[in-house]
């Protein structure tokens, strides 16, 4: 059975996230890393758009899936709004990309978003958990 490795970046990152619980349930760390892309605030997630041949990157972790990981790769699919279940367009597209790390590029399967991007905002960092840890919440600004 060939070796799988995720790419993930987003909500599947954050503690108490009850996909990214399952996620590490059934899979192990492997490394850091990042891929060429651009890496947009969709509101309550973010979403990623690959980009060959731009200078920003996004950053998230590598994890190895279990041995069986065809079940697992089907239940964050259905998180991920990717599948012939889902509505069309999905939301995301799973790919199988190179994702860089310091020891080298690891192929990776990655969500990428894949609806239109225009008006969203881009998280230049392309680091989720650091862009959402500075975020203000919406209602923070008024006074109650």
């Amino acid at each position: 059975m060939a070796i799988q490795f995720l790419f993930i970046y987003g909500t599947l990152l954050e503690p108490g996230n009850g996909f990214a619980l399952y996620l590490q349930e059934n899979s192990t760390f492997y490394d850091k890393g990042k891929f060429k892309g651009k890496l947009y605030d969709i509101g309550e997630y973010p979403g990623a758009v690959l980009n060959k041949s731009g200078k920003s990157y996004v950053h998230g972790s590598i994890v190895l899936l279990n041995n069986n990981h065809q079940p697992i790769l089907r239940t964050i699919d259905n998180y991920e709004g990717y599948g012939p279940k889902q509505p069309k367009p999905n939301l995301y597209i799973r790919q199988m990309i190179a994702v860089e790390t310091d020891v080298g590029p690891v192929k990776c399967w990655v969500y990428l978003y894949n609806r239109p991007v225009i008006g969203l905002h881009q998280i230049t960092s392309g680091d989720y958990l650091d862009y959402k840890s500075k975020k203000i919440p919406p209602d923070a600004n008024q006074e109650g």
